[in-house]
């Protein structure tokens, strides 16, 4: 079955970096869009960036643009993003997600992300 697992969440300071993965299973990750969501306490989820089957195209929410980076490498059916220039308001659950053939939207456990002095 699909599986997606999440790691490399933690606290870091404002300013700080993290890099989260998401390992993928149980599908051909090469030919799926990869997406990161995030959820603050109290507020929606909401998507971070997403990326294509080959790498190819990338997209990003405007709160994030210029500061994270999301990858893939199909070798390793991970898909991870970079967060540089943390800020407090990136507190949040992070999931990785895929939507699969049937529509049906798929997610991990989550990983925790704090920005805090």
């Amino acid at each position: 079955q699909v599986q997606l697992v999440e790691s490399g969440g933690g606290l870091v300071q404002p300013g700080g970096s993290l890099r989260l993965s998401c390992e993928a299973s149980g599908f051909t990750f090469s030919t799926y869009t990869m997406r990161w969501y995030r959820q603050a306490p109290g507020k929606e989820r909401e998507m971070v960036a997403g990326i294509t089957g080959t790498g190819g195209v990338t997209n990003y929410a405007d709160s994030v643009t210029g500061r994270f980076t999301i990858s893939r490498d199909n070798n390793k059916n991970t898909v991870y993003l970079q967060m540089n220039s943390l800020k407090p308001e990136d507190t949040a659950v992070y999931y990785c997600s895929t939507l699969t053939r049937g529509g049906l939207r798929v997610w991990g456990q989550g990983t925790q992300v704090t920005v805090s002095s």
